[in-house]
């Protein structure tokens, strides 16, 4: 394992942007995953690593048996020294891994659902804190693949990896335009559920979920656009016992979610 010792060396450069832009990371086809917990949740969901990166003079590195564990070949395995480490880390108390990883370059056309899909599709998400925590909601409720209509957040994030504690990875994750991905659903006869604070929308736990579903979602600013609301085919609502008219995305996100998945238990 070769030593890395300067902040200013090329590959810290490289891993230094790959963190910072989405440009070079779509360029590059990869993107930084810190943390064993989150390596290890896309290592085991089939995602290449293509390098890895340790720092074993942190307090809280993570054990050679766990790195090993990953079967990264040691031609693509760099040791980092702590300061050369300290330039690319993005969280406390980090476990001393940063690894490069090759997300699943997944388009609508190469997805495939079984015969009655749940689906939850967000529309313009913004907060990559907020995605990574819908994307956990996702993996825990094992919906059969998420859409991100007209993103205004990269998808591949490495703030949105970390949010989701690697379930970015876990669950087929698709950006697509909004046109492209409502037409996608209605073809395939997905029944659409947009959540919004409409008069005419009906308290979720009264619409039926046991069929093809998508649960769709807005920004918590804006909510869903008028032309996505126009579209789907029933508007839903959860009801607020309190002053505030709305929760957090991936908060009602999680709501709607397990409501399908306890009608369709």
């Amino acid at each position: 394992m070769d030593l890395i010792t300067s902040a200013q060396n090329p590959r810290v450069k490289r891993l230094l942007r790959l963190q910072q832009k989405a440009a070079d990371r779509r360029a590059e086809g990869l993107t930084l995953v810190e943390g064993l917990r989150e390596l290890a949740v896309a290592a085991a969901a089939g995602v290449e690593v293509a390098e890895l990166y340790h720092c074993p003079a942190l307090p809280n590195a993570a054990p050679p048996a766990a790195l090993a564990a990953l079967h990264v070949p040691p031609a693509r395995t760099w040791e980092l020294a702590p300061a050369a480490f300290e330039r690319v880390a993005y969280r406390d108390g980090s476990d001393g891994v940063v690894a490069l990883v090759r997300p699943p370059a997944r388009r609508l056309a190469d997805l495939r659902l079984p015969a009655n899909p749940l689906l939850l599709v967000a529309e313009a998400v913004e907060k990559p804190g907020n995605l990574g925590a819908l994307l956990r909601t996702a993996d825990a409720a094992a919906v059969d693949a998420v859409l991100v209509l007209d993103p205004r957040t990269d998808v591949w994030s490495p703030n949105v990896i970390r949010a989701s504690i690697g379930c970015a990875f876990t669950r087929p994750l698709i950006a697509c335009g909004r046109d492209e991905g409502l037409d996608w659903l209605r073809a395939r006869g997905i029944r659409t559920f947009a959540a919004a604070l409409t008069p005419c929308a009906r308290a979720y736990t009264e619409a039926d979920f046991r069929g093809p579903t998508a649960l769709l979602l807005g920004t918590e600013a804006d909510g869903l656009t008028p032309t996505t609301l126009a579209r789907a085919d029933e508007t839903i609502i959860i009801p607020m016992r309190g002053l505030i008219d709305s929760l957090n995305v991936s908060v009602a996100a999680a709501v709607l979610t397990f409501e399908a998945v306890r009608q369709r238990g």
